[in-house]
């Protein structure tokens, strides 16, 4: 099943929906939080043919988003790291969240940006401390965890090389159907390409980690680390990040002066 958030060619409010086939079945609720938190069980309202909406990002204000550093072995080896004994984890702000389409903007203040795409997990149900993570996931989305490298590499923390605005692209969909690889494309060109299971932590295990840490709420996104391959974006740029069952997350990048 896949599910997102969706607006209506012409109109400016978002609504969330199930696509089944080439039509959005549009639900009974505020927002796809919500949804989530129904385990996906809202009412339909109303139909829209896929042709006539516009996807958006499908969570448009998680609680947080909480990125994985480090966590493909291919990667590790390329950069000729240690393999981590224990999740590498930081968080981006929700501010930095787009969608489909929307443009990744590069800031002034960094001459150096990178595009690491992902897979992201979306929660489904809260919890702390968690024993059976597979209840507790929603699904799967992409996620293009967009740095500024050369501010990454003088900081002692991450959050102002990953937090910019425009810095968490998400999309197009979830899928609640786990992906077994994860693609990017840069203009058409592949860059990478992995099996999910070359993560040292699989999916299920991050979410039982990172609870250790801290409550999970519905809609929280997990972004799940970046294969080998990660490389630099300059102005009009196409970035696509790709993923089994989810679809295509395809954004342009502009300079910000251009903007």
């Amino acid at each position: 099943m896949k599910f997102g958030s969706f607006i209506p060619k012409g109109e400016s409010v978002v609504f969330p929906g199930r696509i089944i086939g080439d039509l959005i079945e549009q639900l009974d609720a505020k927002s796809m939080i919500e949804v989530i938190a129904n385990q996906g069980e809202s009412d339909a309202i109303a139909n829209h043919p896929l042709k006539e909406v516009k996807f958006v990002a499908p969570i448009q204000l998680p609680t947080k988003i909480i990125c994985v550093g480090l966590n493909y072995r291919e990667h590790i080896t390329e950069l000729g790291h240690q393999f981590p004994s224990e999740p590498v984890i930081f968080s981006k702000p929700s501010s930095a969240i787009i969608g489909p389409g929307d443009t990744i903007i590069l800031p002034g203040a960094t001459s150096h940006v990178d595009y690491e795409g992902e897979v992201a997990i979306v929660i489904g149900k809260k919890g702390l401390n968690i024993e059976n993570p597979k209840a507790h996931i929603f699904g799967y989305t992409c996620f293009n965890d967009v740095t500024a490298r050369d501010i990454q590499r003088i900081s002692q923390d991450w959050t102002r090389a990953k937090g910019f605005d425009t810095f968490a692209p998400m999309g197009p969909a979830i899928s609640t159907e786990r992906p077994k690889w994860i693609m990017t494309h840069l203009n058409g060109k592949r860059v990478q390409h992995s099996s999910t299971s070359d993560m040292i932590f699989g999916f299920e295990e991050l979410v039982k980690n990172i609870s250790r840490v801290m409550t999970l709420l519905p809609g929280d996104i997990i972004a799940t680390g970046t294969p080998l391959g990660v490389g630099k974006l300059k102005e009009n740029d196409k970035i696509s990040v790709e993923a089994d069952g989810i679809g295509m997350l395809e954004n342009l990048v502009a300079d910000e002066k251009s903007t």
